[in-house]
């Protein structure tokens, strides 16, 4: 999707998290700006979190990046910082959903809400990957490898990361056997050993291939 404004919002991103080219972003957008980022697109099982996060520049948590590079204790400390310090929304969209929208769709989905429901009203959505949710247009850039090169995408990266890593704890707790808390639902071997053993359960996504085979 491109943005509608053409080159108006065709900000060029270094290539790692930069605040000083960030508060120059804002500057020159005469707003503040939003990160949006989402965790579990690829897992077999549970729900894709999105979330938005408008950072404070000037009370910025430190060691923001991408959360896939930073161990999960250092997530966890950011995500308290995050939420203290930043503008933060979460949407879930759950398996179900998944399977009727499909993991794209549901995922852009969840995007328009997030930023929907942020405290304040952002200039400007920068957003992960390849696509931005046409209904942001023009307000939104897709910034692929957004996560580690744009701070407010690496926030929102980390809070999606760790909700949906303690939901997928959580879910282990739930329906035991299957490995949740491990594996996070994505189609590991002892996860489809679990699913051989066990079966498919409500928690997992029916549309994706491998379990629509197994059903």
């Amino acid at each position: 999707m491109t943005n509608a404004f053409g080159s108006l919002f065709d900000i060029p991103f270094p290539d790692a998290p930069d605040a000083a080219h960030e508060r120059d972003v804002q500057k020159q957008l005469g707003g503040i700006i939003a990160g949006i980022d989402e965790a579990g697109r690829g897992p077999w099982a549970g729900p894709v979190v999105i979330s938005a996060v408008s950072l404070d520049y000037d009370a910025l948590p430190d060691g923001l990046n991408d959360s896939k590079k930073l161990s999960e204790a250092k997530r966890e400390a950011l995500f308290d910082d995050i939420l203290r310090s930043a503008h933060v929304s979460v949407c879930v969209q759950s398996p179900e959903t998944i399977d009727r929208l499909n993991i794209l769709r549901a995922t852009l989905e969840g995007m328009v809400k997030c930023a929907k429901s942020l405290a304040v009203e952002p200039q400007m959505f920068f957003v992960d990957g390849r696509d931005a949710p046409a209904p942001l247009l023009p307000k939104a850039q897709a910034l692929i490898k957004g996560d580690g090169r744009c701070l407010a995408i690496s926030a929102a990266s980390i809070v999606a990361k760790v909700m949906r890593d303690r939901m997928m704890v959580r879910l282990e707790e739930t329906v035991p056997g299957y490995g949740f808390a491990k594996h996070k639902g994505y189609g590991t071997k002892d996860h489809q050993e679990a699913l051989k053993k066990l079966g498919v359960t409500e928690h997992h996504r029916r549309s994706f291939r491998p379990i629509a085979a197994m059903l």
